[in-house]
């Protein structure tokens, strides 16, 4: 297939588009890093678009930020990077062959230290050997030998996920800022090394900030450090460290397994996993060809680089775990379960540990004698699943709320109700437009309930407080409330000042942003998150939103609300896995055959500057235009680039960019912010976003802004259009899946076009190719801090 995933650019001269090499997804991390079609990495707008969302994956250093895998909705096509690795293969069976005499020597050398383990636990085989080890490691020893010695249980293998270069954030109105450029002796320094390893020196900057003021001695005495740069693969890592260390550079390197296990790590993170089974590890490095693959992983244990976990597994039949130290049974061990051992990254661990301690805490906080007579006339005045979700609130810390784009009305409800009852109540939203929305959803709900107040006893405000404010100003973006440019701001202890916090498209979490949120919650308010299960999960890594439904630890509230019309009632049925035909007596509807790719090009710009607007009165600026990856004859670049041509010729002369031109802004991994280039200066490219002004500095352009006339589904998630065309050719029939076409179908308001060349593949998506499986640890943490809800 020619479709690209959704991926970035290339991340400097030399090095390929590594996006293209991309993996699917769930267990993708577990095989080999260039082998599966690219993802449709869709996330932000810039470099790789973290995350790992639904499987959309970025790579090189350059567009839509779309790091996250997400969904892990593969493209299929090889991609740009994948071509060099049969022979790559080949070269690494024969290095190895040429090392045979020097594997004897290690090998020598490991049994020589090899000791006896004594697990000190009831578990068996390599989980108590584990166990062991990870004692060991705690009291400064090395980790037995023995940890790792039984080989991998046979499974199935999987796509190993493709590292996506991800950008460094650039400042933004609402989003984090960006960080301090490295010193540039420290970057001149790098330089050196790098050019001495042949490695190309544009990789210099990255590498000064990620490594730190050791940078220069660090890559010289360990070269495989390469691989913490972005966009840089194991080939590239092993050119350098051939380079540099000359007959020193063998496969079978310590350095060089350990590199590679948190490379294969940070892989996983990027399609969607917090962690990986050890069996798909010690299985991608041997296809990343280092020898010792079991040895590999403890030494990145021992190191402190990666964490190992053994969660109990559920067996049917059986009662829940019990906690430690109750239950026990005889030596015989009829009483031990079954585990599996995880190995991840230490920061997505800690957030996914951290996120389970603070929803335990919202969940339990709540004072048991709260008043509910103020609440009960709220849910009174509201009627249906709204009343419903006030119910629920009332008398809870935490609750989930799952519904399409009608329902987002009951949340507003809900923040109405507790704004008339005195309390601090905000709504944070995934992007701007959503905000937007929701606000004006606020607005009609506070019109209903203006005597709500009077009719009940509120209590007193301070009198030194603020006056109330507007709906408009009860209604922010996720990343404005964690950064502190939106909402109420913070008390004393660092905690949100508020009394119920209200969370739309929660699905979009990560781990690390709900952790951050969640934490955030002071004690004894409510939190609410709310979004619809059905589309694609966020760009980072983790589904927090699916794995706290499936926990049913707190109560949830499924809205009975439809979504209206045709578009509704087609965008509902692709969410239960049915195509279904659907009568549109208004043009809401609008399937276009197409034969390839170029006519599947030509079609979308009539449609967006001729058909549509003459049609439905809906101008281009309003229109959205939707594909499944970013490279291809059809993906968003060579839409972009039609679509600019048509409609703001010009000959880019700031890096590609004219004044007037539709872009989507990536101000970190993961987010997309659509724009507009307003001009360029020595400053940088200066845009308008969410009606605020940006200035992204020039090295950061390539990186971060791409035109934006067309998007991915990752990219347009969160975000509503009066018009979409959604463009299907024939050789993306790979990328689809049911949450990618219910995603990028439900960004129309008013009018959908379908420019259809997949024939048979979009009805067969829709009803066999569900959401792919993401490895988390969030459900179990949550099972042994808080019990199941009723």
């Amino acid at each position: 297939m020619s479709t690209e995933p959704e991926t970035t650019e290339n991340s400097g001269p030399e090095v390929p588009d590594t996006g293209a090499e991309g993996a699917d997804e769930a267990t993708a991390a577990a095989e080999s890093a260039g082998a599966a079609a690219g993802t449709e990495a869709e996330g932000g707008a810039g470099t790789g678009e973290a995350g790992a969302g639904d499987g959309e994956v970025t790579a090189g250093a350059g567009e839509d930020g779309e790091a996250g895998a997400g969904d892990g909705e593969v493209t299929g096509g090889a991609g740009e990077g994948g071509e060099g690795d049969a022979a790559d293969l080949s070269e690494a069976e024969a290095e190895l062959l040429a090392q045979r005499i020097e594997r004897e020597r290690i090998e020598r050398r490991k049994a020589e230290k090899k000791t006896p383990i004594e697990s000190g636990t009831k578990l068996s085989g390599k989980a108590a050997d584990l166990l062991a080890a990870v004692r060991a490691v705690e009291s400064g020893q090395k980790p037995p030998e023995t940890v790792f010695s039984e080989p991998p249980a046979p499974r199935r293998p999987a796509p190993e996920p493709v590292r996506r270069p991800q950008p460094v954030p650039a400042e933004a109105a609402g989003g984090p800022a960006a960080p301090s450029a490295p010193p540039a002796e420290a970057v001149a320094a790098v330089r050196e090394v790098l050019a001495a390893g042949g490695a190309p020196e544009t990789l210099a900057a990255q590498a000064a900030a990620v490594l730190g003021e050791g940078a220069p001695e660090a890559l010289r005495q360990d070269p495989w450090q390469l691989l913490r740069v972005p966009g840089v693969r194991p080939e590239h890592a092993d050119s350098f460290a051939r380079a540099l260390l000359g007959p020193e550079c063998s496969p079978d390197d310590e350095r060089r397994g350990r590199a590679v296990t948190v490379w294969l790590l940070e892989q996983a993170a990027l399609a969607g996993h917090t962690a990986l089974e050890l069996p798909a590890l010690t299985t991608a490095l041997g296809r990343q060809g280092v020898p010792e693959a079991e040895e590999a992983v403890q030494s990145a244990i021992a190191e402190g680089e990666a964490l190992v976990f053994q969660d109990a597994l559920e067996e049917p039949g059986r009662p829940a775990a019990a906690p430690a130290g109750e239950g026990d049974e005889d030596e015989d061990g009829e009483a031990e379960r079954p585990v599996r051992v995880l190995v991840g990254l230490e920061r997505y661990a800690l957030a996914e540990e951290s996120l389970a301690d603070a929803l335990a805490r919202v969940v339990n906080s709540l004072p048991k004698e709260e008043a509910s007579a103020r609440w009960e006339s709220a849910a009174a005045a509201a009627s249906g699943s709204a009343a419903e979700l006030i119910r629920a609130v009332a008398g809870h810390g935490l609750v989930l709320h799952t519904g399409g784009e009608a329902a987002r009305a009951e949340p507003a409800a809900l923040l109405a109700a507790a704004r008339a009852l005195g309390l601090r109540a905000v709504a944070a939203c995934h992007t701007a437009d959503g905000r937007r929305r929701f606000a004006g959803l606020l607005g009609v709900a506070e019109s209903a309930v203006p005597a709500l107040a009077a009719e009940v006893e509120a209590p007193a405000a301070p009198a030194d407080a603020p006056a109330r404010d507007t709906a408009s100003d009860a209604v922010v973006t996720v990343s404005g409330l964690l950064s502190g440019a939106e909402g109420p701001g913070r008390d004393a202890e660092g905690a949100l000042a508020l009394d119920l916090l209200v969370v739309l498209d929660a699905p979009q979490l990560d781990v690390e942003s709900a952790a951050l949120l969640v934490e955030s919650v002071p004690d004894g308010a409510r939190l609410v998150l709310s979004g619809d299960p059905a589309v694609l999960w966020s760009a980072g890594p983790g589904r927090v939103f699916a794995d706290l439904l499936a926990a049913r630890v707190c109560p949830q509230v499924a809205s009975r609300t439809p979504d209206p019309g045709p578009l509704g009632e087609l965008v509902s049925g692709i969410g239960i896995g049915e195509l279904n035909q659907v009568e549109a007596p208004g043009k809401e509807l609008v399937i276009v055959p197409v034969r390839d790719a170029g006519e599947a090009v030509h079609r979308t710009v009539q449609l967006v500057a001729d058909s549509v607007p003459r049609a439905l009165g809906i101008p281009p600026e309003q229109t959205v235009v939707i594909t499944p990856g970013h490279g291809g004859a059809a993906g968003t670049r060579a839409l972009n680039a039609a679509l600019k041509e048509r409609l703001n010729p010009g000959p880019g002369r700031f890096g590609g960019f004219d004044p007037g031109d539709r872009i989507a802004y990536s101000p970190a991994p993961g987010r997309t912010v659509p724009g507009r280039v307003v001009k360029a200066d020595a400053d940088g490219l200066h845009l308008t976003c969410a009606g605020g002004p940006v200035v992204v500095p020039r090295e950061r352009v390539e990186q971060s802004v791409r035109h934006g006339w067309a998007l991915t589904a990752h990219q347009a998630v969160g975000a509503r259009w009066p018009a979409a065309v959604v463009v299907l050719p024939g050789d993306a029939a790979q990328a689809l899946s049911r949450p990618w076409v219910y995603t990028a179908f439900g960004r129309a308001d008013r009018h959908l076009s379908v420019v259809h060349g997949v024939e048979q593949a979009l009805p067969r998506a829709v009803a066999e190719v569900p959401a792919k499986p993401r490895t988390t640890r969030l459900p179990l943490l949550l099972r042994t801090q808080v019990p199941a809800a009723a």
